[in-house]
């Protein structure tokens, strides 16, 4: 039987197939540090709700971030690095127009980056913002470096508004209070989480009460890759 032959060159093939294995996302990888048993779920479960609820308090995703980082030491240097992510366009639709209180023909531009702190990508935003509202400075910022967008903008003391929380992984099933027989459940090895965990969408105002941007920051699994010693084992 004859083989068939490929129509791309072998080396335009091989690059090819390496830009695509790049490009896909990043399959979900087991916690090591977590075991996946009824305890491990549940500090895991804290864990999340615990920085949920230091974001929703917080005046800057990029510092809660940071002292996370801290407190879990992740980092011999506890820095939010963001990294740009190009070749990304997303035009803010006419619901976010008004949220930003723009015109149609007022510019917006679209920034999104990965924000990571010890090689860990603890989040990943999307960053819809107006450069009117902004010094010069931040917009070279913005658009040359990979400053995070929160020390980026400081300076105008923002205040953050999260309008929207959406939870993308429950550790522990539906009703499972009503269950007590999964406490006795056995450990099956490392927990299973997938990547993105949960999702915030907030306005940013300036100090003058004017929005200077919309945000939606997807927070991965990473926020676990701490060395939770003993978790799920107690």
């Amino acid at each position: 039987m004859r083989q068939r032959r490929s129509k791309y060159p072998a080396p335009f093939a091989a690059i090819l197939f390496s830009v695509l294995a790049m490009s896909a996302p990043a399959p979900a990888e087991p916690l090591s540090h977590w075991p996946d048993g009824f305890l491990g779920r549940v500090e895991a479960l804290a864990v999340i709700q615990t920085l949920n609820a230091g974001l929703l308090g917080g005046r800057s995703a990029t510092l809660t971030l940071e002292k996370w980082c801290a407190d879990h030491k992740m980092a011999a240097e506890p820095k939010v690095i963001a990294r740009l992510v190009t070749g990304v366009e997303k035009p803010p639709s006419d619901e976010q127009r008004r949220r930003l209180r723009v015109a149609a023909d007022e510019p917006v531009r679209y920034r999104r980056v990965q924000l990571s702190c010890g090689g860990h990508v603890l989040s990943e935003a999307d960053n819809w913002y107006v450069p009117a509202r902004l010094a010069p400075e931040m917009n070279r910022l913005l658009e040359t470096t990979d400053t995070p967008f929160g020390k980026v903008v400081s300076a105008l003391n923002p205040v953050r508004r999260t309008f929207a929380v959406e939870t993308l992984w429950e550790p522990l099933p539906r009703g499972w209070e009503q269950e007590r027989a999964i406490a006795r459940e056995e450990l099956r090895g490392p927990l299973d989480a997938p990547r993105e965990l949960f999702t915030h969408r907030a306005i940013l105002y300036a100090d003058d009460r004017q929005p200077i941007s919309e945000v939606k920051e997807t927070y991965t699994n990473e926020i676990l890759g701490f060395d939770a010693v003993g978790a799920g084992t107690r």
